[in-house]
């Protein structure tokens, strides 16, 4: 199935062309640092399109610069260092080449200290595989971790490794260490430049930020900020015309005023407001759309409040109902949440787990949709079409 026959709005994965949005300023900063040598860190808070973002960049890349290779790694379910080197093994060396003998040959004669164990299958894109010996890997890292830069000056040709998750490497056992010789090696390439991003913006921020963390100052970093309301309005109304649909400016408006002009909202909501139009989308069809979209996200808004302590909750209760002084007496009785220091403790767990965030000095839900649910759930507001009258 394209993405034609997806519909015009896409959610959950990387988004088609046509049903990407504005970024062009970010596009061109990213073409511009990547293809000059910059390593760049990519920090905004989940589903906010870091991942279409890079995927777009990368297609341009891809298409106009033909001395570069492109390497795309998704570290979410890589569990420990082994793993994470044999992936980046073998994506580097298949980026290398079109040529499956390419990389058996790539395999064989670029690593020194350790030996592959190389195998193919009957379809090579998806059949091919690199494997090490775990103790012999432990002492020499570097031939993985240089590889890139040892085969761009091989073949003249220059490597952009893009590397999604990369928060998760935290997770590994012996990380430290390991932290410090990524840096060591990958800060000397001149061949090689990283595109680094995830989706834990506090960790992601903390590991290049810090100044006592080895990846500090390793590259650029542009933060991702939400795409204009506007921007979001002429979007939609362009793609419902162009599925031979209609929806005024203002109802276009709407849908990004009702999801905070939140990336991943924005495009669910528009999708099942176009699901529901036969040829006019009006203002009922898309509070009928976000009740929808509520209740398809409510299993998942229920796991998520499980996790929270009581003085958790009622902290996220007076943060809904739009209280500033958050450690006042009268709030800390009101909504029993303990004392101060109790509340500077959990708007920091809430903080670091993205649930909340702090915006010109007040905090507020970073899930839109969430909050929307929360609010029904614990204040009983009804969504209607008067919910913002």
């Amino acid at each position: 199935m394209d993405n034609e026959e997806l519909g015009p709005f896409i959610y959950g994965k990387t988004v088609a062309k046509f049903s990407f949005t504005n970024r062009e300023l970010e596009t061109e900063k990213l073409i511009s640092n990547l293809t000059h040598g910059i390593n760049t860190m990519l920090i905004s808070p989940r589903r906010w399109g870091k991942s279409s973002l890079v995927e777009k960049t990368m297609g341009e890349i891809k298409a106009n610069y033909k001395s570069h290779k492109v390497v795309m790694i998704d570290l979410f379910s890589t569990a420990n260092q082994q793993e994470f080197l044999q992936l980046f093994a073998r994506e580097v060396i298949k980026a290398s080449s079109t040529k499956w003998e390419d990389w058996m040959t790539i395999g064989k004669t670029f690593f020194k200290q350790i030996v592959p164990t190389l195998s193919i299958g009957i379809d090579p894109i998806s059949d091919f595989s690199i494997g090490f010996d775990w103790k012999e890997l432990q002492k020499h890292p570097d031939e993985v971790l240089s590889l890139p830069e040892r085969i761009g000056l091989s073949k003249k040709c220059k490597f952009i490794i893009c590397l999604d998750e990369f928060q998760n490497l935290a997770e590994f056992d012996n990380y430290v260490p390991f932290e410090k010789k990524m840096r060591a090696i990958w800060q000397t390439q001149k061949s090689t430049t990283y595109c680094i991003y995830g989706s834990k913006r506090h960790m992601m921020t903390e590991i290049f930020n810090k100044t006592s963390k080895p990846f500090y100052r390793f590259g650029d970093i542009i933060l991702l900020n939400k795409i204009k309301r506007e921007t979001w309005a002429t979007f939609i109304t362009k793609n419902f015309s162009r599925t031979k649909k209609k929806i005024s400016k203002a109802n276009a408006r709407l849908i990004p005023t009702l999801m905070k002009d939140h990336s991943w909202y924005v495009q669910q909501l528009s999708h099942y407001a176009w699901q529901k139009t036969k040829d006019v989308c009006s203002k009922n069809i898309i509070f009928d759309a976000l009740n929808e979209l509520i209740y398809a996200n409510s299993p998942l808004y229920h796991r998520e409040i499980e996790i929270f302590s009581k003085k958790q909750l009622n902290l996220l209760k007076a943060i809904a109902s739009g209280e500033i002084q958050l450690s006042s007496a009268k709030t800390l009785a009101e909504y029993d949440l303990g004392t101060s220091a109790s509340v500077n403790k959990n708007k920091k767990i809430l903080t670091i787990s993205d649930v909340i965030h702090e915006q010109n000095g007040n905090y507020e839900f970073l899930d839109p949709a969430f909050e929307i649910w929360f609010k029904n759930m614990f204040f009983d507001e009804k969504i209607g079409s008067d919910f913002f009258d």
